[in-house]
């Protein structure tokens, strides 16, 4: 029962929440004016806004990383393992709460974000150390955790470029690397600790073109993401199941029916 006692030093934990809720606060108090970079590329023109709050998501995604590295670096089972797949979720959590925090004004509503963000952080700091090791009594609940944590925060970036009415190219370089790491990283997870970087590449591909085709529809951002949500969940768990080698007849079951509902969701929202 010893694995099932292993939790990430409280000391070190208290530190990076504390460094990240720091650099959180400064977007409500400082105001920058926002500057434009253009980046000139063969053929094309980026024009990239950069302003203060995604300046402190970044800050806060590289503070999410070290420290959740600082954190899990601690665990007793790590051995020499390299362990950079567990800043992702951490980095892409502090992004997240980083940009909702931005676009709020201090009030009720930001001190309530505030507040859930730090817990949220702490709670995907604590889930990463638990899953280091998956002889850890917990690991199946870590990996359900992280699941959950990673397709939220893929809705919300998918939705969040569809509704800022970028360009097709510009939406897709930025699906697919997401795409890619949660895809691999998931599969990781649930095959407990084997990297199967095909599968993820095939997915991306998959994923990056049910985008493209997605892009001309009139459909709401919420749609878009919810669409590209079931089907990116429906095939992480096709690729699970056939890695686990269930029956051919039920491994498209679960994925089939969890694909519908999004889908469903996302038609309904009209």
């Amino acid at each position: 029962m010893s694995e099932y006692k292993h939790l990430p030093d409280l000391e070190r934990l208290s530190v990076v929440i504390a460094l990240i809720l720091l650099a959180y606060a400064t977007t409500g108090f400082v105001t920058l004016p926002a500057r434009t970079l253009d980046v000139q590329l063969p053929g094309i023109l980026l024009e990239l806004r950069l302003d203060f709050t995604t300046v402190v998501a970044l800050v806060a995604a590289v503070l999410a990383a070290a420290g959740s590295e600082w954190v899990i670096s601690s665990h007793p089972n790590l051995g020499g393992r390299y362990h950079w797949q567990h800043w992702l979720v951490p980095a892409f959590t502090a992004v997240a709460i980083g940009i909702t925090l931005g676009t709020l004004p201090v009030g009720a509503a930001w001190w309530i974000v505030f507040g859930l963000g730090a817990f949220l952080l702490a709670a995907v700091l604590t889930v990463e150390y638990i899953s280091v090791d998956p002889a850890d009594l917990r690991y199946s609940f870590a990996v359900l955790g992280l699941d959950a944590v990673s397709f939220t925060l893929f809705l919300i970036i998918v939705a969040s470029l569809s509704g800022a009415g970028l360009r097709l190219y510009i939406i897709l370089a930025a699906i697919m690397p997401v795409v890619f790491l949660i895809s691999a990283r998931s599969l990781y997870l649930r095959l407990r600790g084997i990297w199967h970087l095909g599968w993820a590449a095939g997915i991306t591909i998959i994923i990056t073109q049910l985008a493209a085709a997605l892009f001309y529809l009139p459909l709401l951002p919420l749609q878009f993401g919810l669409l590209i949500l079931g089907l990116l969940y429906g095939l992480i768990t096709i690729a699970t199941n056939i890695e686990e080698k269930d029956n051919w007849r039920t491994l498209w079951i679960e994925p089939a029916i969890v694909a519908a509902v999004f889908t469903t969701i996302g038609f309904m929202l009209r």
